[in-house]
């Protein structure tokens, strides 16, 4: 909560019912309980009791509907949001040793009118699933613009990054070990149509992932 009051209020601060924080931690705290859409977050807010709200430092004893809720969410700087949760995230994560996958969403529920759904590049660790990372695509670029922006912020010396065909790139391949001091592991499609016949002419084959067995009552 700390982090989330220092955003700035992208509304008039004239009739204001609900500063901005409220807002937004309600939106995180609702979205960590699974909702994956304003109109869930709207839902989870309006089960919020006068006790609940409180825990927020809302002074009123109704929360912010879907549509102040959408508002704010479509207004505030998505990217300094993020910077401020993610640093916070990342401060409390060490990413050595993990695997960090590079994945791109569009955000269920934020196409309006004419208004575009929007598209975000997250870092995801891969098993806690929490997002240190996040950037806006914007509609007249790609992912591949945004990974270094992305990464920049993180320290991923000895982390494991994943990504899917897009983002199968030399220039983020050379980034991510030389400036992240990273591994990688990227999926080759026929996007890549040299590196993917250079594969096959290895003849490269399948094998069974190694796994972990109890040495419990056997021999090695």
């Amino acid at each position: 909560m700390e982090e989330i009051r220092q955003t700035r209020d992208p509304r008039k601060r004239r009739g204001l019912r609900h500063a901005v924080e409220v807002v937004l931690g309600i939106a995180v705290c609702a979205v960590l309980c699974g909702a994956r859409s304003c109109r869930g977050i709207g839902d989870w807010a309006k089960a919020l009791r006068g006790q609940d709200l409180r825990r927020f430092s809302s002074r009123r004893d109704k929360a912010p509907s879907e549509p102040t809720i959408r508002r704010v969410l479509q207004g505030i700087d998505a990217q300094e949001f993020e910077g401020r949760i993610g640093g916070w995230l990342s401060g409390r994560q060490v990413l050595s040793g993990k695997a960090v996958a590079m994945d791109g969403k569009t955000l269920r529920g934020s196409r309006d009118g004419e208004q575009k759904p929007v598209h975000l590049l997250s870092a995801v660790i891969h098993k806690e699933g929490i997002v240190v990372a996040q950037q806006r695509v914007d509609e007249k670029t790609n992912e591949i613009k945004h990974v270094k922006p992305l990464l920049k912020s993180l320290d991923m010396k000895g982390a494991v990054v994943t990504a899917d065909a897009l983002l199968t790139q030399r220039e983020i391949a050379d980034y991510v070990v030389k400036k992240k001091k990273a591994d990688y592991v990227f999926t080759v499609k026929g996007n890549q149509k040299t590196l993917e016949e250079d594969i096959r002419d290895l003849e490269l084959k399948k094998k069974a992932p190694i796994t972990r067995r109890s040495t419990k009552n056997t021999e090695e």
